[in-house]
């Protein structure tokens, strides 16, 4: 059976069905017929609301059917049809949010007096209509205006519509019993009713305020402020309030903007961008946007906590991007907004953001977090920002004159310049890698013109405030040299070493880019010249030169265009010829470019790192990162990107990295360690390994592969290895320190040059090795080339004639090794006599590791007395007599290209310990097989064989 409620409801909806269905014809059909033309702005804009509140005021009737047709289905089959099925009580919320949305469209009217507006196109009709709308209406003067009626027309039947749902459904709810299945939804449609007209009462107030604010402010205010969906919450006239720094006449609080006014000047500020400062400050409260900040000052507390608390409510209902429901600030939990925000913005005020865009996150009024700023001349910045400076990691473009061309840096930022590392590719075909402090290069860093350019030049080394100064490396492509040594203002200034590509060297003091004063000029067949040089390096004045065969040439030389080269002085021809072997090795460089000052660029960015604790979110700007080519980014300002190897935690994988070190601390766990960190380019180690190798290439590689060259990158190479062994056990410290263990104590010089060389450099030189290997070659090429024709001949003695040439004791051959075939003799055979000491030794190239290349040779050697004891068969050890003749016909045979590099590498870079021992003694033996094999005697061609096979 149904309630009295229910009947009630259903008539209740029967009376507003009918009432909206006048409305629509009585009012907003006849107000929609007299919309103005389209050419007037204003009256498009009424007509645009009232077309919006006509289709409103349909779905409203259409909802209104619905809860009609679900009461009549009630009442029709009360047994079969539950209290539940009722739309008001199933469907509560979707019948809100119909009402809504009138309310929304009848107060944007209200807000403009588009009722007032469009009644006055048709006086004469609304005048004949007075009596109709009376009949709609009740509380309404004879004598008022329509539009006061039209605007009574819309609403009161609505008002009074909403409170007899809630009296009604209040009922209802009583009239079931507490633990009845439909008593919970009878209450909750009661309480979303009962908030409902709580929201229209503030809806409508605020919709009459804001009319009678447009009303009172002057015409280019309402122009500036006015729109139809604008609620004023709070006016300066009502609770007054000084604002400073900006003395405002009037203060504004709409629900999508602060203003302040002054004069005929309008001051907006959305309240998205707006932080209010929570703390308090007697009777007074700050405010923060992006180019400004506010102070509120009250005469009273009271006044104070009211503009406050409506200044936050209606800054989180405008982040929010909904109307508080049912009225401003309710909610289960009031909160604060949001520190952190998103959001757009455009820059007004004069300085470098004027007219800028940011899009991104914020922090109190300033760019913080992740962000984009954009400036109307093309420029472009993506990146992480602090207190409104870019600050982190950040992308940048800057657009050149030219068409499509643009300057992209890709850099660590501070405080809203470049500083730390970062990429640079500028339109002018030129990429810098490297530092950068206050915006400019500093510190190390690369400079390379890109293989488009039209001509090729790089500079590797030091910089200072934007100009390349200290020790660098500077290439010119066109002009095929390569310059190493000091810098200063962008040009070559003080001690330097210039390196051609057909392979002269000059050495002296450079001022102004210009080579001055005495020098040394050493040419590609070992010519030396000792005297002074024009700017251009032409030979002029006092000088000396002395010729590969020993002859010297001492006096005055001069150059012209007519006549060249001349000289006048005494041509020495009486002097003994030198050694040729000292001649071609002498070296540039020594002394002059000390090897602990040339690289502090490279490692001052990594003893920082070790100072600061190794903080994993400074890794980047600190050690470096690697980057794809920005071809693509350059062409386009809507894709920034940075494809960038990197951590996804820094300060999660630093930790990892340092636990790594305190447990591998024993010799073949740490052995290991350093092997890993190394060839790795997230580590530290690897990636200050990285760019040691950068400059070692860049000095050493190409042009700069002289062998005048070798011991300035020999003593380079070890120099790193024991920067690098710092460079460990600093990280170790921090290691330590962060565990709150005692801190390790300092390393005397022979314990630091032990780890050095037996386990730094060992694992480091592969590195390195291809351009060091290759010096080495070119300073011994001379002796390698007498070497190598020496091979040459005595391959082409069978295995007995050369054993027998060397002089080694016939009761020492092999012979028992020999496998003879039919026909065969064994003066005939060839390249199996000592075959396994000849195949251990030529492993000797297949290693880096200069203790490895050692340990062959130990086993080479083992290998002979092997080979001899089961000769003999008995234990048998090879006294030197007996082991040069036999170690030289194994190297013979071995024929191992560039012997002369390999071993005066691997003395150069064996570990100290070892000298004096067994390996120093073995490769002594090698270096006098070498030096016997280059001798004249083993030039001579065998005339003929002794056919007698030996016994």
């Amino acid at each position: 059976m149904c309630s009295p409620e229910e009947s009630a409801l259903l008539r209740l909806e029967e009376v507003f069905s009918a009432t909206l269905a006048r409305i629509n014809s009585l009012v907003l059909q006849p107000l929609l017929a007299a919309a103005p033309e389209p050419s007037d702005p204003r009256g498009r804009e009424c007509l645009l609301l009232l077309q919006q509140l006509h289709g409103r005021s349909q779905q409203l009737l259409e909802v209104t059917e619905e809860s009609l047709h679900s009461l009549r289905e009630r009442l029709r089959h009360p047994d079969t049809v539950g209290l539940g099925s009722l739309l008001l009580l199933h469907g509560a919320e979707g019948v809100l949010r119909v009402h809504l949305e009138y309310i929304k469209s009848y107060t944007s009217c209200v807000v403009v007096q588009a009722f007032q507006k469009t009644a006055k196109k048709r006086s004469e009709y609304w005048r004949g209509q007075r009596k109709a709308l009376r009949q709609l209406l009740w509380g309404v003067s004879p004598e008022g205006s329509v539009g006061t009626a039209l605007v009574q027309a819309l609403r009161q039947p609505l008002s009074h519509h909403v409170q007899q749902y809630v009296v009604l459904l209040l009922s209802l709810g009583d009239s079931l019993g507490e633990h009845h299945p439909t008593r919970e939804l009878v209450v909750h449609a009661a309480t979303v009713f009962g908030d409902l007209q709580s929201f229209m009462r503030q809806e409508l107030d605020q919709a009459v305020a804001t009319q009678a604010l447009w009303q009172a402010l002057s015409s280019r205010q309402r122009d500036a402020l006015c729109t139809p969906t604008r609620r004023l919450l709070q006016d300066s006239q009502d609770i007054p309030v000084t604002v400073a720094p900006l003395r405002a006449e009037r203060v504004l609080l709409f629900d999508d903007v602060l203003v302040l006014l002054q004069g005929h000047s309008v001051h907006t500020f959305n309240l998205k961008l707006v932080w209010v400062d929570p703390e308090r400050d007697g009777c007074t409260f700050h405010l923060f946007t992006p180019e400004e900040e506010f102070s509120f000052c009250f005469k009273d507390p009271q006044g104070q906590v009211v503009w406050q608390w409506k200044v936050t409510q209606a800054v989180c209902q405008a982040l929010r991007g909904n109307k508080d429901f049912p009225v401003l600030g309710a909610g289960l939990e009031p909160s604060p907004p949001p520190t952190c925000r998103s959001m757009a913005y455009t820059f007004l005020a004069e300085g470098r953001l004027c007219q800028a865009t940011y899009e991104g996150e914020w922090c109190q009024g300033r760019p913080h977090g992740k962000g984009t700023l954009k400036w109307p001349d093309g420029r472009n910045h993506v990146g992480n920002f602090c207190q409104g400076l870019e600050h982190g990691f950040g992308i940048r473009l800057v657009p050149q004159a030219s068409e499509d061309k643009f300057d992209c840096y890709k850099c660590h930022w501070r405080q809203g310049s470049m500083c730390g590392y970062g990429i640079c590719e500028y339109g002018s075909d030129e990429v810098y890698k490297g530092y950068f402090q206050a915006g400019l290069r500093h510190g190390f860093g690369v400079l390379e013109s890109t293989p488009q350019a039209p001509q090729h030049c790089k500079y590797t080394g030091h910089w200072d405030k934007g100009q390349r100064s200290g020790y660098g490396i500077g290439e010119d492509g066109d002009r095929g040299e390569r310059y190493i040594g000091m810098w200063q203002a962008d040009q070559r200034h003080g001690p330097g070493v210039l390196v051609t590509q057909a392979g002269v060297c000059y050495q002296g003091t450079f001022q102004a880019d210009k080579m001055v004063g005495p020098g040394i000029l050493l040419s590609d067949d070992d010519s030396l010249y000792e005297g002074t040089f024009t700017r251009d390096l032409a030979l002029v004045g006092k000088g000396k030169v002395t010729f590969p065969n020993g002859f010297t040439l001492e006096g005055i030389f001069g150059s012209g265009a007519e006549r060249g080269l001349h000289t006048q002085g005494v041509l020495d021809t009486a002097a003994l010829p030198p050694d040729p072997s000292s001649t071609c090795k002498r070296q540039l460089g020594l002394g002059v470019f000390p090897v602990e000052s040339r690289w502090q660029g490279v490692y001052g960015p990594f003893r920082d790192f070790v100072c600061a604790g190794c903080p994993g979110d400074l890794q980047e700007a600190l050690l470096g990162f690697h980057v794809q080519s920005s071809k693509e980014l350059r062409k386009s300002q809507e894709y920034l990107c940075c494809e960038r190897t990197q951590l996804d935690d820094g300060v999660g994988r630093m930790d990892e990295v340092l636990e790594e070190l305190l447990q591998h601390r024993q010799p073949e766990a740490l052995q290991q360690c350093l092997r890993k960190a190394l060839s790795s380019s997230l580590h530290p180690l690897g990636q200050l390994l990285r760019t040691l190798m950068l400059t070692f290439q860049a000095t050493y590689a190409g042009t700069g592969a002289n062998k005048h060259l070798q011991e300035l990158a020999q003593d380079e190479v070890k120099h790193h290895a024991r920067e690098l062994w710092a460079a460990y056990r600093g990280l170790l410290q921090v290691a330590l320190q962060r565990k709150g263990r005692a801190l390790e104590a300092e390393e005397d010089t022979e314990t630091r040059d032990l780890q050095v060389h037996g386990l730094v450099l060992p694992l480091m030189l592969p590195s390195f090795y291809s351009e060091l290997f290759t010096l080495y070659l070119l300073l011994h090429e001379r002796e390698d080339s007498f070497y190598s024709q020496g091979i040459t001949n005595l391959s082409l003695f069978p295995d007995t004639k050369l054993l027998e040439f060397l002089d080694v004791q016939k009761h020492l051959w092999p012979l028992k090794d020999l496998t003879l075939t039919t026909n065969q003799r064994h003066s005939l055979v060839t390249d199996k006599c000592f075959l396994s000491a000849i195949e251990c030794l030529q492993k000797i190239i297949t290693t880096m590791d200069p203790r490895e290349k050692l340990e062959v040779l130990e086993r080479t050697y083992g290998e002979i007395e092997a080979t001899v004891s089961r000769v003999l068969g008995q234990e048998h050890k090879l006294p030197m007599d007996d082991l040069l003749p036999l170690l030289i016909y194994v190297v013979s045979r071995a024929r191992i290209q560039h012997l002369g590099a390999e071993i005066h590498l691997i003395r150069d870079m064996m570990d100290p310990i070892h000298t004096g021992g067994l390996y120093d003694f073995l490769l002594t033996a090698l270096e006098s097989c070498y030096e016997h094999i280059q001798k004249e005697d083993m030039h001579r061609l065998p005339s003929r064989w002794d056919s007698r096979e030996p016994r």
